[in-house]
């Protein structure tokens, strides 16, 4: 029923492959536009609107080295660098 179409992205001018699963996808939400941007320029777009995150830095009450978090740490709680936080959660 459907078949791959190649369309040109508006902001980059790339061209990018619509997909016969994407268009069928299309037509079961009722969206009547194809799409205009390529999927890196998508992710762009969405990302652009997002405020930057801010990042703290820490000291790992495990092994000392310095993390960044994305919380403001506090003094009563410990703070762990990303290797010894996943190295707890599977013990």
């Amino acid at each position: 029923m459907y078949e791959d179409k190649t369309l040109i992205c508006k902001d980059c001018g790339k061209e990018f492959v619509f997909t016969a699963g994407e268009q069928e996808f299309y037509a079961e939400k009722g969206f009547q536009n194809e799409p205009q941007r390529c999927k890196e320029c998508r992710v762009a777009r969405k990302n652009a609107a997002k405020p930057a995150r801010e990042l703290f830095t820490a000291v790992c009450a495990k092994c000392g080295k310095e993390a960044k978090i994305p919380f403001e740490p506090k003094s009563d709680k410990p703070v762990y660098c990303s290797e010894c936080f996943a190295a707890m959660k599977q013990a």
